[in-house]
């Protein structure tokens, strides 16, 4: 996906989505102020309106677009990463800083690594340096969604083995189960299916709210009261590889009332990889020279002994957990090691299987990339997916590979850049369980109670929406 905007962004330049080219549904006005980018210049970006049949379409003025008119509509604003909201952008997390609100920064495992690569450094040192630079601009505290994505994957385990169970209930007239179930921490994906998808596939997709979105839960319906503070008074940022999670905070379901009936978000704003080292660059910082501060522990995955500790997977281990999770808890099997994952297409298709007495009880998959991905949907479709559960990630790669990373340097290939990053991904990582991990622990015993239960659906859970096009909207496209 592209990270910079251009004056006639069209669905030729996406590489990677599946849908034909057509003109843009959204009805625009002229002389509207234009949108910026994440280096801070102003870019048009010029919207083709579609006349009458024949017509030659006519060239508005640049406009001004918003998350909120964009529909995903393959048209020539076609994904959420080529869409920023002013809000999010580096001169407002600033600005925010200087109001004097408490800032609390959530970063990412795939953005730790990017910057790792980048300077040669290990993830450990980044999240340390990185505390070191936050702080020196006024943030409070800097903590790491690799804690928040441990809650996501518990309350995932116990969606699934409760699905699986359900569709395997004697005499079901008709399953409600409904599987496979798919993983919905990647945003673009969302966004994918609630716009292009339809009602039929929503259902299919996992209840459980991201690890950006868990632990923008955390922060402003927990941690806020422990520290008596409203979550009005906070602001949070969040450090993520993909554009795409900037239009998941902006969603109206991560929206609240606090308890002063003020309007707040779980995340207030989105810094992309990239944006983290235009601010490097914006306060010439000697990064790699940077001393190192000690990381803050309340809501981080890190040891006694400094050593940070997760999971397999770079884009989350979402399929390699469940999977483990599922075989034990459904059929005993305890599985020791890495997983058997078989290369099916290409290497962003590949699945793995149980078999119990000769029989397949356990089949997931990765599926990453809009190619891949719309196989596994038109098999869906027609109820013909043998799948129990698919991993799936907008982008080639997975989150490694978002738009917002860091790109390759100069003579170094898109490939080699990425085996870098998976190999530093899971330097310095102790590979834990993530029920097994004390802060998650806490956080029940503290507040959510227990995987599944009332407050883990109200905080930790959320729901989808088909995207009805108005008549209005389709009359454009005739």
């Amino acid at each position: 996906m592209s990270e910079k905007f251009s004056a006639t962004l069209r669905i030729g330049d996406l590489n990677d989505y599946i849908a034909p080219s057509q003109g843009c549904v959204v009805s625009m006005k002229s002389g509207s102020s234009r949108l910026v980018d994440n280096n801070n210049n102003q870019q048009p970006i010029k919207k083709q309106i579609k006349t009458a049949p024949f017509a030659e379409p006519l060239q508005a003025d640049p406009v001004k677009i918003s998350l909120k008119d964009c529909l995903a509509c393959s048209g020539c604003i076609t994904s959420a990463e080529t869409v920023m909201l002013e809000k999010q952008s580096l001169d407002e997390f600033l600005s925010n800083i200087n109001k004097g609100k408490t800032v609390i920064v959530s970063l990412s495992p795939q953005s730790r690594t990017s910057i790792a690569v980048h300077y040669g450094l290990s993830p450990v040192q980044v999240f340390r340096k990185l505390t070191t630079l936050f702080k020196s601009l006024g943030v409070k505290a800097v903590f790491d969604t690799s804690c928040s994505r441990d809650l996501s994957l518990i309350e995932s385990c116990n969606e699934f083995v409760s699905r699986y169970k359900q569709s395997h209930v004697h005499d079901m007239k008709e399953s409600t189960s409904y599987l496979p179930m798919i993983s919905s921490a990647c945003p673009g994906w969302i966004c994918y299916a609630e716009k292009t998808l339809g009602s039929y596939v929503l259902p299919y997709i996992s209840s459980v709210k991201s690890p950006q979105q868990s632990i923008g839960a955390i922060i402003k319906h927990h941690l806020c009261q422990k520290l008596g503070l409203r979550p009005c008074d906070i602001y949070h940022v969040t450090v993520m590889p993909c554009y795409d999670k900037k239009l998941e905070a902006s969603r109206d379901d991560f929206v609240f009332h606090d308890q002063s009936d003020q309007m707040t978000t779980e995340v207030d704003s989105v810094l992309t990889t990239g944006e983290v080292l235009d601010l490097i660059q914006l306060k010439a910082v000697d990064f790699s020279n940077l001393d190192e501060s000690p990381l803050d522990k309340l809501l981080s995955n890190v040891s006694e002994e400094g050593h940070l500790y997760g999971v397999r997977g770079s884009s989350g281990g979402y399929a390699d957990t469940i999977f483990r999770h599922a075989a034990k808890a459904l059929f005993g099997h305890d599985i020791k090691g890495p997983l058997n994952f078989r290369t099916v297409r290409n290497s962003d298709f590949q699945e793995v299987t149980l078999e119990v007495e000769g029989k397949t009880v356990l089949k997931f998959a990765l599926c990453y990339g809009f190619r891949n991905l719309q196989n596994v949907v038109r098999k869906i479709k027609i109820g013909k997916s043998d799948y129990h559960y698919l991993e799936i990630m907008a982008c080639p790669a997975g989150c490694l590979n978002g738009g917002g990373q860091l790109k390759p340097k100069p003579g170094q290939s898109g490939k080699d850049l990425i085996q870098a990053l998976e190999t530093t991904y899971m330097e310095n990582v102790l590979v834990a369980d993530p029920f097994e991990n004390p802060i998650v622990r806490s956080l029940y015993d503290e507040w959510l109670e227990h995987p599944g239960s009332e407050k883990a659906k109200q905080h930790i859970h959320t729901e989808y929406h088909p995207v009805v096009k108005s008549i209005t909207s389709q009359l454009h496209n005739w």
